[in-house]
């Protein structure tokens, strides 16, 4: 193998390690967002279900309106 070849061979490894390196910089960010934004979710919807549970006591169905 010439000396240029191996040179070559080198130099793109390097790029690819440096590429696969960035690469997985990205996935590690998304995979933090996307952990946030799954606990996020959890406390909405335990937010929506309290406001929910609030609601079904106060305010009957089949009440009538005061002006009645």
């Amino acid at each position: 193998m010439s000396e240029e070849r191996f040179i070559d061979l080198e130099s793109r490894l390097a790029h690819q390690d440096q590429l696969l390196n960035d690469l997985n910089e990205v996935v590690t960010a998304q995979q933090a967002k996307i952990m946030q934004m799954e606990e996020l979710c959890k406390a909405l919807i335990q937010r929506v279900r309290s406001v929910g549970d609030g609601m079904s006591d106060d305010a009957p169905s089949d009440e009538r309106p005061p002006h009645y």
